[in-house]
């Protein structure tokens, strides 16, 4: 059996870490969370614009980092494995933040001004109401 290097495993190792380097992907994944998210709902959460979040999704889902599905008009992405999030609270503590600060702003909230059906729940009708 071949001994694997230490320059081979370091090129492993160094893979996910470079396809979440930038600030703008961390970003990305804090707004994801453990749950999920349209492009919609980042764009809100973010202030980005569509094509520029969307360079970011398609990198780390190139990157094996996110999975997406869809459901009528919207794409959601979610994270294949939420270690990511691990990381980047460990991230945090190395930088000097609480795990705590990071942590409350992960996925955290919904959007008024965002149309998805994480921020806007169907709303049920008076008169459904009354019929039922």
């Amino acid at each position: 059996m071949k001994k694997t290097s230490i320059p081979e495993i370091s090129e492993k190792l160094a893979a996910p870490l470079n396809a979440i380097a930038s600030p703008q992907r961390i970003a990305i994944l804090l707004a994801i969370g453990k749950g999920e998210a349209c492009v919609c709902h980042l764009e809100t959460a973010l202030g980005w614009r569509q094509a520029y979040i969307s360079q970011h999704l398609m990198a780390l889902r190139k990157a094996d980092i996110l999975q997406d599905r869809r459901e009528g008009r919207y794409v959601y992405y979610r994270l294949k494995n939420a270690s990511y999030l691990d990381l980047i609270l460990d991230s945090a503590t190395l930088s000097g933040l609480s795990a705590e600060t990071v942590s409350a702003i992960i996925n955290a909230e919904t959007y008024p001004s965002c149309e998805c059906p994480h921020c806007t729940p169907a709303l049920i009708s008076v008169e459904s109401l009354k019929t039922a």
